[in-house]
Parts: C-alpha cells; structure tokens; sequence
C-alpha cells in the first residue's frame, strides 16, 4: 500500500445495513475507501438509541424499533473482525464507533458497555442531542431546542458544556464535529459569540486533558458550510493548545468516501497546522503516531 501517511479518516464508512440515513452497503463503502486511495480507514457505525423516544422519524417509516437497532449494531460489531482480514492486502481498516449521548442519564454506561463487549479499538465522541433534544436533524427540533435553553447562544454554550461532558466521561480517541452546532444555527444568528468562544475553549481544554484527536469533518462541505467542521477560530485555538487533528469524511454514501480530504489538508495547512495524529494497528493495540500534512 502506497497511499499517502496522512490520508487516514478516522470517522465514516456509515452503511446502508446499518444505519437508516447511509445509502451504500458496507462492502461497497470500503471498495470506495480503497480507491480514494486512503493509508488507514476507520468504520464507525453509530450506535443504537436504545429508547423508542429516540427513534428517527425514517427509522419509524421503515418499520424499525429499538431491538432493530440493537440488533443490526451487534451484526456491524462481529461482521466486523472478517473485513479487516479481507482487506488487509489493500487498506488499514479499524473498528470503531460513533458513540451517542442519550438516553442522557445512562449513555456513558451503555456506551462503555459496547465498547468492553464488542471489543472496539476505538470510539469517535459525538454529540447529536442537547438535553435530549436532536439539534442536527430536523430544524424544527433544533428550534425547539433553541427555545427550550432561551435562544441560539444559550443553547450553544450548552452543546459546548455537552460536549465537554461527554469527553470527560467517555474519553475518546476521537471527538467528532466539535461545532455541530452551526449546521442550523447560523440561520439563526452569529455561533462564535464571546460567551460561545469561552464555553468552546473550556470543552477545548478537555480535550486536552483526555488526550483526544480532534476531527477535521469534510461533511461542512458537503452541508454548505463553506469549510469542514470545526471552524478556522476552533482549529487555530486547538492548534496553539497542541491538541492533534486527524480526518473525517462522514461518509453514509460511496459519493462521500474520500470527498473533501484534500481541500481539508489545506485548510489545515493555511490554519497553521503541519501535521495529523492518526491510529495504527500494532498488535492488538491501537497507537499514535504524528504524521506531517506535506508531501
């Protein structure tokens, strides 16, 4: 395998079997993976939401339940051992998970839990629900969101203090489009107020502690955002707090594998990064390794 060192994404390969909004099977994601020509592609499946409250609204028109969720998430965790074989001559494949924060009294147990059980090398840390209300689905949640904290800069302080939460608990290797929060709020207002910059420059310094990678997300392009997640202020900040990035293509789609990483490499680039902490595989353990961004 020649592909670039750098060229390594370490959230995406959502499928069609698994996940209710991804479009292509599994197989065909990680063919797409190894024409995109990456080094290392992480396979992280979201987990299920193991109330009914939870349950998309496509996820109710297909006839799912929960125990379908459950179930298709323990066929993605033991499927997957069978293709980091079968793949191996072509690409590094990794085993991992998006993790999800609700129910929010119990998500750090249950997340843990699969973790332990199905033996993942790794987690991507997401958060998708402020207080139990989604606020990247649709935008009449996200509105009710925004009312239910008294308006768009309350709410984002609290996705940041969310956020912060969750990496504290869960520690994972990967935090996931840290400012989510701009998909639907910058229709509302401005998402880099000072009280949203201090809350985002606290959940920051958590992630330092913890050690995690933050994730450079090419689906702010595909969503009209104008530049990946996390925003040029956010990577600058990060940056001089000597936090590590790595990729992300998001992909639900063979269309996504791959898209974007090399527009993300010189985002990085001109926002004063030189290099990405990437995974390994040595042995049965996954390790760090700090890899420059220039050819």
């Amino acid at each position: 395998m020649s592909a670039p060192r750098w060229k390594v994404s370490l959230h995406g390969g959502h499928s069609q079997e698994y996940c209710d909004h991804a479009y292509s099977p599994l197989q065909e994601m990680l063919e797409a993976a190894v024409r995109a020509g990456y080094h290392t592609f992480g396979v992280t499946e979201h987990a299920p939401r193991v109330e009914a409250r939870f349950l998309y609204p496509n996820e109710v028109a297909l006839g799912w339940d929960v125990s379908t969720l459950v179930t298709r998430f323990d066929e993605y965790a033991r499927r997957l051992p069978a293709l980091v074989t079968a793949f191996a001559d072509r690409i590094h494949l990794l085993r991992g998970f998006e993790i999800e924060v609700v129910p929010a009294a119990s998500y750090v147990q249950l997340m843990e839990e699969y973790r332990t059980r199905y033996r993942f090398e790794y987690i991507v840390g997401s958060v998708h629900y402020v207080d139990e209300i989604s606020i990247d689905g649709e935008l009449q949640e996200f509105e009710r969101a925004m009312e239910a904290c008294g308006g768009l800069e309350a709410l984002a302080v609290r996705y940041y203090q969310t956020v912060a939460q969750m990496v504290l608990a869960l520690k994972p290797e990967v935090v996931a489009h840290l400012d989510l929060i701009r998909l639907h709020g910058h229709r509302f207002g401005a998402v880099d107020t000072p009280a949203i910059r201090r809350a985002a420059e606290e959940t920051l310094e958590a992630i330092r502690a913890t050690g995690g990678i933050l994730e450079v997300n090419t689906a702010g392009y595909r969503k009209g955002l104008g530049e990946p997640y996390p925003a040029s202020w956010l990577v600058q900040i990060a940056n001089r707090m000597g936090i590590g990035f790595c990729f992300g293509d998001d992909s639900h789609r063979v269309e996504h594998v791959g898209f974007g990483i090399e527009q993300a490499r010189q985002y990085l680039l001109a926002n004063g990064v030189r290099s990405v902490t990437v995974l390994a595989r040595e042995g049965t353990d996954l390790v760090r390794q700090t890899v420059p961004l220039e050819d």
